[in-house]
């Protein structure tokens, strides 16, 4: 599945985060936990450059903890921190946050944020951040959180904010807040569909059995035993698509005739995926951990 779009919000988006980073001491980027590889926006690389980054995976309450402390090493081992006391250009910090560490992420945050940036000296010299990241991955609630305070419009649906924002900490720390942006043509099938499982692509731009069949081919090697839980399963089906039928038959997504209403079927995976119903989930590994094999995706 190669996804192309071009939404006008998104290039006004690009060309304001352009415009405002060069006075930027510090990029933040959100990714989703359970797929930092897919979720790292290869434009906000471009545009950051050598400017220091904390990489924050969001929603790592919902990712394989196993994974993501993988995932933390190895974020941090592509950018390691200059060596003789030189400044931190290009070098990357990672942390894992979750939902219910709010106190963790508003103390850990601007710490690293000051770890990260130039010394500043003088009247009003503050240390300057962006929050970035595609849509969907927490940005809002991140910048929300850090406020103590409803600053940031928040939703369960992709590109929910729509204007670059502004906000001051207590600490005296600068964030913008921006709208999140996809690039416009998204040529690698798998990352492709893991956006598309959680949740980063509008649903309208989606064909959900496809993306269903991913995610199910991929549960069925990597998290049998999770499967087998949330739906009641004593022996696994052996293919994506017919995990797909047997959860349209549980859960009574039937047509007239008995034959099982797929889309249905597949609506309620994904959304059981998103919503962590199916337990700690991580869509991609880093490289080193390797992927069980052996369950075919195809029918």
């Amino acid at each position: 599945m190669s996804i192309q779009w071009y939404p006008g919000h998104m290039t006004k988006a690009r060309r304001a985060i352009a415009e405002s980073m060069p006075s930027q001491d510090v990029i933040i980027e959100v990714l989703d936990a359970r797929m930092p590889r897919a979720s790292e926006n290869p434009v906000v690389a471009e545009l950051r450059g050598q400017k220091p980054c904390i990489k924050v995976l969001n929603k790592s309450d919902l990712a394989d903890p196993a994974v993501t402390k993988a995932w933390l090493r190895h974020l941090e081992a592509e950018h390691p921190a200059p060596s003789g006391g030189a400044p931190a250009g290009g070098q990357v910090l990672a942390i894992a946050i979750a939902a219910n560490q709010s106190s963790e992420a508003r103390r850990r945050i601007p710490e690293l944020c000051k770890r990260l940036a130039p010394p500043k000296n003088g009247p009003g010299k503050v240390v300057r951040a962006m929050i970035v990241g595609i849509p969907n991955v927490g940005k809002s609630t991140l910048i929300n959180t850090l406020m103590e305070r409803k600053v940031a419009k928040v939703g369960d649906e992709p590109a929910v904010t729509k204007s670059q924002q502004l906000v001051t900490l207590k600490s005296g720390m600068a964030i913008s807040d921006n709208p999140g942006i996809l690039w416009p043509k998204i040529d690698d099938e798998a990352a492709s569909f893991r956006l598309a499982v959680g949740g980063a692509i509008p649903d309208t731009a989606i064909d959900y059995q496809s993306v269903a069949h991913f995610a199910a081919g991929y549960f069925l090697r990597r998290y049998p035993e999770l499967l087998a839980a949330r739906y009641k399963l004593t022996d696994l089906p052996t293919t994506a698509a017919a995990l797909i039928e047997e959860i349209g038959r549980r859960r009574g997504c039937l047509r007239g005739g008995g034959s099982v209403d797929l889309h249905k079927a597949s609506d309620i995976l994904v959304h059981d995926f998103r919503a962590g119903r199916l337990g700690r989930i991580s869509l991609e590994e880093p490289p080193g951990l390797e992927e069980p094999s052996g369950i075919e995706e195809s029918a």
